[in-house]
């Protein structure tokens, strides 16, 4: 079996993300690579130096990349990533969506699937890709590294496959984050010492660059440049991998054709602007003019928010910048306008019109749900779950002072049950049958009857503390829905189901009528993803199959809400057949 090695020698080229992701495509294009079943990448988890916004300082990145090198593979190849740990911290890595059937192991969240890579330590992570194609990413799954410890993850049709729209003359990464003056690990230790909201971000960023719209300190060395050329089309693999930010997106003049979410194909549908949740991706098409404008136009992003609290209300920005043929050489670059998109507000000053935007949005993400790629969705249920999602208090230590609601510290539940990591991971305990002191399997199905969704905030807004979860029989047909609340006010949750991905099948505004609003649900072709919004003060209901063994976090993919323990798991039991069984763990599993 054909294996692909990265040459070290490009893993120290200065060179993009795209460019990058332009070599890792073509070489799997080459003939003899046809039948490549199996691609080898090594990440080696270092300190490197790095200026942003005239601010120098170390963050923790892989290959000395910002943003971190994309992993390329077919559909139906395995994949296996050697995770070198050189830095003082303790790191895991999650392939954000990647279904890991039968590789719960390589799954990632620490303490969950994995105790973490220490110091000196390495780590394989083993998984194949099944049913899958288009685009994930990689991240840090502890505390907050995955600020800086992230990249894209390109899943490739197979050989023998097309993409079900017209092949596109260039596929070029586009990742959203957040840029940090300061480390963002202090950021979050203060936060959480202090009870309080933490501080937002310096910048976003497109590609690891914040653009030419902040401080003096912005320039053209902090700005991406996407250079395209007249009548083209370009597919845009576009990630939000920001911490704690929804995001708008768009490009001044352009109308984009979205093909794919969370690497599953959708019917496409054209929009002028995008929002994107921490966690998802966004395949699109961008049809660029066919003759040169006598412009450049901006790329932008900026945050969608609903809660309470600080929000960062600054916008990132790259160029896209067409090529001038010969005939037009006469168009000097100083004479071309500048075109900036319209980007919706960023919070409650025009709520209503927002709130109408995100919901017209997302209700047009549907599946292509045909021969060739079928919605398989669970059309009855065996198991039903209502889980609350929302904010609330914990009690502030004794002599301490603490910045939160009433003196008190902020917390995060499902069910009111702000989830609290072990010390071992939870998947070794169930896997060796030694549960006690590690977790429970009382998680309950509803919330406290009187617990309060939408309506008047009620006096305790206290949750409670514990390492609960939920346990499914093998292929279970599942249907959550995940009501938000307005405890302490009412926000948008992008909640992330690992393991599986599952279908959306309703949303909607207030409170879940379970008398009524099943009666419009999607049953024809829901969007299949792995990452879905909550909208503010409102829920949604998604269904899946329970097909793959093992332990599967669910959590809130705002890290803020994660770190306040919105977050929890399914346990799902092995099957009768020797292929529905989890197996054992691999021999280089780190311990903790």
């Amino acid at each position: 079996m054909a294996s692909l090695h990265l040459p070290s020698s490009l893993a120290s080229m200065a060179v993009s993300s795209a460019l990058l992701l332009a070599f890792c495509i073509a070489i799997l294009m080459m003939p003899q690579f046809a039948e490549c079943r199996t691609r080898h990448y090594t990440f080696n988890i270092k300190n490197h130096t790095i200026t942003r916004l005239c601010h120098t300082k170390s963050i923790v990145s892989v290959n000395g990349k910002f943003p971190g090198p994309p992993l390329v593979a077919r559909e139906g190849d395995r994949v296996i990533i050697k995770v070198v740990n050189h830095v003082s911290s303790n790191v895991t890595i999650h392939w954000h969506g990647v279904r890991q059937l039968r590789s719960g192991w390589a799954d990632g969240p620490a303490y969950v699937t994995q105790c973490p890579i220490q110091t000196g330590q390495t780590y394989a992570y083993n998984f194949t890709i099944t049913g899958q194609r288009g685009t994930l990413l990689w991240h840090a799954h502890i505390s907050w590294l995955r600020s800086t410890l992230h990249g894209p993850i390109i899943i490739l049709p197979r050989r023998n496959e097309s993409y079900p729209f017209d092949k596109p003359y260039k596929e070029i990464p586009i990742i959203l984050g957040e840029w940090f003056n300061v480390d963002p690990e202090d950021v979050i230790n203060q936060a959480l010492q202090l009870g309080n909201g933490p501080n937002v971000s310096d910048a976003f960023t497109i590609n690891g660059f914040p653009g030419p719209l902040y401080n003096s300190c912005s320039s053209s060395n902090d700005t991406f440049k996407l250079k395209v050329i007249p009548g083209k089309t370009y597919l845009l693999r576009i990630i939000n991998a920001a911490l704690n930010d929804e995001l708008f997106f768009s490009i001044a003049n352009h109308t984009l054709t979205v093909v794919e979410a969370d690497a599953a194909y959708v019917k496409p549908f054209q929009t002028n602007i995008l929002l994107i949740a921490p966690g998802q991706t966004t395949n699109v098409l961008l049809q660029t003019k066919p003759i040169p404008p006598n412009a450049t136009f901006l790329i932008a992003a900026s945050s969608y928010f609903t809660g309470q609290g600080t929000v960062d209300n600054t916008t990132t920005s790259a160029i896209l910048q067409y090529h001038k043929p010969l005939t037009h050489s006469n168009v000097s670059p100083h004479n071309l306008t500048l075109s900036r998109p319209s980007l919706p507000p960023v919070n409650a000053t025009k709520f209503v019109n927002v709130t109408q935007f995100v919901a017209n949005f997302t209700a047009k993400f549907r599946s292509l749900a045909n021969s060739k790629f079928p919605a398989n969705f669970p059309k009855t249920v065996d198991r039903k779950f209502f889980f609350t999602v929302g904010l609330g208090t914990n009690p502030c230590p004794k002599n301490t002072t603490c910045q939160g609601p009433n003196g008190q510290k902020f917390s995060a539940s499902v069910n009111n049950i702000s989830f609290v990591l072990p010390s071992t991971a939870i998947l070794q305990a169930y896997y060796f049958g030694q549960p006690k002191g590690v977790y429970t399997t009382d998680f309950p199905a509803n919330p406290h009857p009187s617990f309060n969704y939408t309506g008047t905030p009620p006096n305790n807004t206290m949750v409670s503390n514990g390492t609960r979860a939920v346990v499914l029989a093998f292929n279970t047909s599942v249907e959550v829905v995940l009501q938000d609340t307005s405890i302490l006010g009412a926000e948008s949750h992008p909640l992330h189901l690992h393991g599986f991905n599952f279908f959306v099948v309703g949303q909607g505004f207030g409170n879940f009528d379970p008398n009524k609003d099943p009666a419009k649900f999607n049953l024809v072709d829901p969007v299949e993803r792995n990452t879905a919004a909550v909208p503010s003060g409102g829920w949604i209901a998604f269904r899946f199959f329970a097909d793959n063994p093992g332990v599967w976090f669910m959590h809130c993919h705002l890290d803020i809400h994660t770190s306040w323990g919105l977050r929890m798991a399914w346990i799902v039991l092995d099957g009768p057949q020797p292929n529905q069984k989890l197996p054992p763990p691999p021999s280089d599993l780190p311990k903790c």
